[in-house]
């Protein structure tokens, strides 16, 4: 049964010990961000938990944090599964079996409605993530709700929310993305961009803003087949938009056409400040939220980090469905590592049939309006690129750079790459919009010498004996 909500999600990762309440009071100002920058530091992904942070000072709201992607085991149990198989199957399902939206009178989300002045989102315990660097808290998990005026399809995205004040929020929407059309579109026609922005529901509508898919997907029918069950809508207030009826907490309002003002900069996904520019801003007009709300964040900054696991486990499926199915490309397995924040280094193993097949791979992966892989590493079948070892291996020993090194320049790289511009160049800048991308031939292009190891048969043998060593406790 799917998930009701954000807090029955938040029982059940407590139930399977995955959950950890920090009942010490912490300042939003500081502590937090700390915190969960140490619990990546300190905890394996296996033993990592999620947060809940019940006494914030100054504040009667809880905030949570890592629900959705502390781990790839949290990701799992977010889409009711227990393996990376069962995610990939559900992902698989969701994107050819989307299960509409239904709509509903009645919602939890309706429980408290503020108006105008009424509205101040200072009020709510949001982090400041970046100490020292950051201009204000953020907003790191905003799933950000609008639809394109042509066509009426809805997209749910997640992007950065500078707050600026009891009603208003900076934002920033990259050049490609989905919402960053219906804003152009509008422009066009000097039109507001109505907006609403739900912060905590059930953990698929997370899921599905953070992914990339067609835009003529409903992502809210998505989100409905990723939990098996369509999701319950309801009308805003003061909107012409519809959010899920059991939101946490929903901002109502509109983008000014073709206004924009200081936004940022923020620590961002890639490690690094990422720059600030002249930006959107959203004037919010309605909030309305749920009796003894729970406040929402994603983990974000340097990798890993819940952004940079959930990043790469909604984009990885999408991807190796595009290059094996729909290019009929052989490939085994594919990684988006986290330490270029699930986007940047992509490897790929291979069952390589001829000669320049490595490169078609390439340009399959580089044909993606996302920009995956600065950096494309391509193995042969035999290597787990979920090994860094072995990754390093054929990297080491399969690889005579002056054949089997690729450039290519003039492509679309991403603004926030801070390789891309120095610190003081303002985002949107055109020199962060065109870059190049390296792939590395790493698979084997002629016999090879046998493995330097022990035959399969003796080391499996020994594997089954191990405890007789007395090696290990």
């Amino acid at each position: 049964m799917a998930y009701g909500d954000l807090r029955e999600y938040v029982s059940t990762l407590e139930k399977h010990g995955k959950l950890k309440r920090i009942s010490k009071e912490v300042d939003k100002d500081w502590e937090i961000a700390a915190v969960c920058r140490q619990l990546f530091k300190k905890i394996p992904p296996q033993k990592r938990p999620a947060l809940m942070f019940e006494n914030v000072k100054g504040f009667n709201i809880p905030v949570v944090a890592g629900v959705l992607g502390a781990s790839r085991e949290i990701y799992a149990l977010g889409l009711q599964t227990e393996t990376v198989e069962g995610i990939n199957r559900k992902w698989d399902q969701a994107l050819e079996s989307p299960i509409p939206p239904r709509m509903v009178k009645a919602a939890p989300c309706k429980e408290n409605i503020l108006h105008g002045k009424d509205v101040d989102i200072t009020r709510l315990p949001v982090p400041v993530w970046t100490v020292g660097e950051d201009p204000a808290p953020f907003f790191t998990s905003p799933y950000l709700i609008t639809k394109d005026p042509e066509t009426g399809v809805r997209n749910v995205g997640t992007y950065r929310m500078q707050v600026k004040g009891p009603n208003k929020t900076g934002l920033l929407i990259g050049k490609r993305q989905d919402m960053a059309w219906h804003l152009y579109k509008n422009n066009a026609q000097n039109k507001p961009t109505p907006l609403a922005v739900v912060i905590g529901a059930d953990p698929s509508i997370g899921y599905v803003s953070v992914s990339k898919m067609s835009e003529a997907l409903d992502e809210f029918a998505v989100a409905g087949a990723l939990r098996g069950e369509a999701v319950d809508l309801v009308p805003c207030e003061t909107v012409p938009l519809e959010v899920p009826a059991s939101a946490e907490i929903v901002l109502e309002g509109e983008i000014p056409p073709n206004a924009v003002e200081p936004e940022g900069p923020f620590g961002e996904y890639t490690g690094y400040m990422g720059p600030a520019g002249n930006e959107p801003f959203f004037n919010i007009k309605c909030m309305t939220f749920r009796n003894k709300p729970l406040y929402q964040a994603f983990i974000s900054q340097m990798p890993p980090s819940e952004s940079s696991c959930i990043r790469g486990v909604g984009r990885e499926w999408p991807l190796f469905k595009h290059l094996k199915d729909t290019l009929r490309i052989p490939i085994r397995d594919l990684r988006l590592k986290e330490a270029g924040g699930a986007g940047a280094f992509l490897v790929i193993s291979l069952k390589k049939q001829f000669d320049g097949q490595v490169r078609q791979l390439m340009y399959g992966a580089w044909s993606q309006r996302t920009g995956f892989g600065k950096i494309t590493v391509v193995v042969d079948e035999d290597i787990d690129v979920w090994d860094d070892f072995a990754v390093d291996w054929a990297l080491s020993w399969h690889v005579r750079p002056e054949r089997d090194v690729y450039i290519e320049r003039d492509v679309q790289a991403v603004g926030l790459d801070p390789s891309q511009a120095p610190a003081d160049v303002l985002q949107h800048h055109p020199s962060r919009y065109v870059g190049s991308r390296v792939g590395i031939d790493a698979t084997r292009k002629h016999k090879y010498p046998a493995i330097s190891l022990p035959p399969k048969e003796h080391l499996d043998l020994v594997a089954s004996r191990w405890k007789e060593y007395g090696i290990e406790e």
